[in-house]
């Protein structure tokens, strides 16, 4: 397969399937599926928030990759700063130009924004992409901490 193959466009609500199964495949919370899932209201409120630009990759019809990007300010710059807290490659496209038409495009949305960074957040086990993003010309610059709030064993309590 060859990078002339893939093609990224922005996402729509038709997508809401196809990028549901990539985040699982990432390891994210799986969904229902079902027309009356909450989360296919957020999915709908993010593919119309200008804040946003999120992109799928398709290979012959089939959604190959995402990427979640968001536009946020920043308190210490004048510019935009954009956030990739999601990049996802299905196993079998792996090595086929995928990813990098996903941040290559990326990149074009974020400059034509004018933003002075793009942030990308990655988690630890995810050695083979983190080896990826260094050979695109990102660098580690940093961690993150979180604080998980309001989960199901709260509300169990």
């Amino acid at each position: 397969m060859t990078l002339a193959s893939a093609h990224v466009r922005r996402i729509g609500t038709e997508d809401y399937e196809a990028v549901a199964a990539l985040l699982a495949e990432l390891g994210r919370p799986a969904v229902s599926g079902s027309p009356d899932d909450p989360t296919r209201a957020v999915f709908a409120r993010h593919v119309a928030d200008p804040a946003a630009a999120s992109l799928i990759a398709e290979v012959e019809g089939t959604a190959a990759g995402f990427i979640s990007l968001h536009f946020r300010e920043r308190l210490n710059h004048p510019t935009l700063e954009a956030w990739v807290p999601d990049l996802i490659v299905a196993e079998e496209y792996h090595g086929a130009g995928v990813g990098p038409a996903l941040l290559r495009r990326a990149v074009e949305l974020t400059r034509e924004r004018g933003c002075h960074r793009l942030t990308l957040e990655s988690g630890y086990v995810r050695l083979r992409a983190h080896r990826f993003y260094e050979r695109e010309g990102l660098r580690d610059a940093g961690k993150y901490f979180t604080l998980e709030l309001n989960t199901a064993a709260e509300d169990e309590e």
